[in-house]
């Protein structure tokens, strides 16, 4: 299927675009791809950089694309305007584009005749899950992430990590692919963490380092304090560009996020350990929270446990 070569391309392409979204298209005509493209990074959208591949062979072509062709004229034209320029007859798109400004593609296109399908893909939604949040919650898409073990303790005596090897990089991937990483206080103190990414390719340089807390850090910890309410906090994080948020902090501060409902995403790495004791996977909440999507992937050892909040 061509939108799945579209979400291929635009999962190739990373976040070279940001703060732009990433999208894939690809121009298919007599059942073969003429033109595939996605966001270049000097922002170029995907719909015109596969539509220059195809060239006279778009028209009356079907465009696949990941996101809702934008209809507004921000730093390019609109996406639309290439799109009926080129003749193109069909349009499949993956996602609609949550941004009050760009969006209403589709309506344009189908008041120019063109014909139009939304697939409502979950996968072109994932694609570029922060850039979505950032847009339409005006605050950080926040994905908390803590291992434990199999009885839910999240310390063991004497042992300064609980997931394996193969985890710990996956985090440090982790790392490199968000704007900011944070923890609360009492981990700021107790474990001094550096909380960088280590020993991973950094396209987009290091993330910012944060520490949520009212109390003071120790000297020489070179991380960022927050000190105001969450909600304040994470709204001007946002404003200062921060799309996407790693959380990494203990129960107290995993809870205080989950109970203002500023958690989207949880990735629980569960090792093969029995305990009994120590501190638990979570404070206490004021209400249940209801996950959705869950999976399980095995890493190394240990297995990973992905669900969404939102």
């Amino acid at each position: 299927m061509s939108l799945d070569r579209a979400l291929e391309l635009a999962r190739q392409a990373g976040r070279r675009a940001y703060p732009k979204p990433t999208v894939g298209a690809v121009v298919v005509a007599g059942g073969e791809i003429v033109g595939e493209g996605a966001t270049e990074a000097a922002g170029r959208h995907g719909e015109v950089v596969a539509l220059a591949a195809a060239g006279k062979r778009a028209r009356g072509a079907t465009l696949y694309v990941t996101l809702e062709p934008c209809a507004h004229h921000g730093t390019t034209p609109p996406c639309t305007d290439a799109i009926i320029a080129a003749g193109v007859a069909r349009v499949v798109f993956g996602a609609r584009d949550p941004n009050p400004e760009a969006a209403g593609g589709e309506t344009r296109l189908r008041d120019a005749g063109v014909e139009v399908e939304f697939a409502d893909s979950r996968e072109a939604r994932i694609l570029d899950e922060a850039w979505r949040t950032w847009v339409s919650e005006r605050r950080p898409f926040v994905i908390y992430k803590v291992a434990i073990t199999l009885d839910g303790s999240v310390t063991l005596p004497g042992e300064r990590w609980i997931s394996s090897e193969a985890s710990r990089r996956i985090v440090h991937e982790l790392r490199a692919s968000v704007d900011a990483v944070a923890v609360g206080g009492g981990t700021a103190r107790a474990d001094r963490p550096r909380l960088d990414a280590r020993d991973v390719e950094t396209p987009r340089g290091q993330p910012r380092r944060l520490v949520f807390s009212r109390g003071p850090l120790p000297d020489g910890l070179e991380l960022e304090l927050r000190r105001g309410p969450l909600v304040q906090e994470l709204a001007a994080l946002a404003e200062e560009g921060v799309q996407s948020l790693l959380l990494e902090g203990g129960p107290t501060i995993a809870a205080s996020f989950l109970a203002e409902d500023l958690v989207d995403k949880l990735l629980v790495f569960v090792a093969p350990m029995l305990f009994g004791g120590g501190r638990r996977l979570l404070a206490s909440l004021p209400s249940p929270r209801t996950l959705s999507h869950l999976t399980a992937i095995p890493v190394g050892e240990d297995v990973l446990l992905e669900a969404y909040v939102h």
